[in-house]
């Protein structure tokens, strides 16, 4: 048998024990990033044909300046649904299919209160932007699963209300998809915070997730919840909460300027996450 001397002994304990550092190095660093624009509260209007044009425009800059993007998500008030039938929801679908990349949608509130009663409800909405994509569906919300990340769209909207909560059913499904352990993500309509500190309680129940304090209760605890991502309130938020960085992006239908239009490029690699507000022009 082969002796081994106590300085070779002692190297190749160095090594074994260096092994799972290199390895799990190894492994961040060539885990695939994750990059998506998040934009919300579009409000496209057909009675409005600017807004019709800052729909196009926004596809055009996407497709011309962000070709590596995995997938964008439109997190509600996407269009105003105040035409009768769906000719409003065919319209955004029609210029939002025309994005180089896989698109993924929540409602908000304008989707889940329609005016006229006789616009698109959740069954077509559901129908025409979320069925067929390969997401994970349970009710209302779902899941999409891609390079070890998941993705979860939760819907927070209450019928024929413009505020909003999550009911159990979807605190559950989101709580069974962070115990998968995978970096996750959520996107919603509704904020989680007055993060713009708001005095007047019925700005604040109309705007705020009614129940945030069992949501981030019972969701913010899990260290594999990066971010979220909501609109609503059209005025931009980054903040830390709870270890969770909430991202509340400045409504689409705010420009800047004539045609600079707001978005926000994330990327995500591991837990790490950076992002900024960009625009059209």
């Amino acid at each position: 048998m082969a002796k081994i001397s106590r300085r070779g002994f002692l190297k190749g304990a160095l090594a074994a024990t260096a092994m799972p550092l290199v390895a799990a190095a190894k492994d961040e660093k060539t885990q695939k990033s994750l990059k998506f624009i998040h934009i919300t509260d579009s409000h496209m209007d057909l009675s409005d044909s600017d807004s019709v044009e800052a729909m196009k425009l926004m596809v055009e800059f996407v497709n011309e300046n962000y070709k590596d993007l995995d997938f964008v998500c439109f997190g509600g008030d996407n269009f105003n649904n105040n035409v009768k039938g769906n000719k409003d929801a065919l319209v955004f679908k029609e210029i939002t299919d025309k994005l180089h990349c896989p698109t993924l949608h929540v409602r908000g509130n304008k989707e889940a209160n329609p005016k006229p009663n006789d616009a698109i409800h959740m069954q077509e909405f559901q129908k025409l932007f979320i069925d067929g994509k390969g997401l994970h569906v349970e009710g209302k919300d779902w899941a999409y699963e891609r390079d070890g990340y998941i993705f979860l769209g939760l819907d927070s909207c209450i019928d024929g209300a413009n505020n909003g909560l999550y009911s159990d059913a979807t605190i559950s499904f989101a709580k069974k998809m962070l115990d998968k352990g995978k970096p996750t993500l959520i996107l919603n309509h509704h904020p989680y915070t007055n993060y713009w500190g708001g005095t007047e309680k019925k700005d604040i129940h109309k705007y705020v997730l009614n129940n945030t304090d069992k949501v981030q209760a019972e969701l913010f605890g899990y260290k594999n919840l990066i971010a979220t991502l909501s609109g609503h309130k059209h005025i931009d938020s980054v903040k830390d909460v709870k270890g969770v960085k909430t991202i509340v992006t400045r409504g689409f239908i705010r420009p800047l300027d004539l045609d600079m239009y707001p978005m926000r490029y994330v990327e995500l690699s591991g837990s790490k996450l950076s992002e900024k507000l960009i625009y059209t022009a």
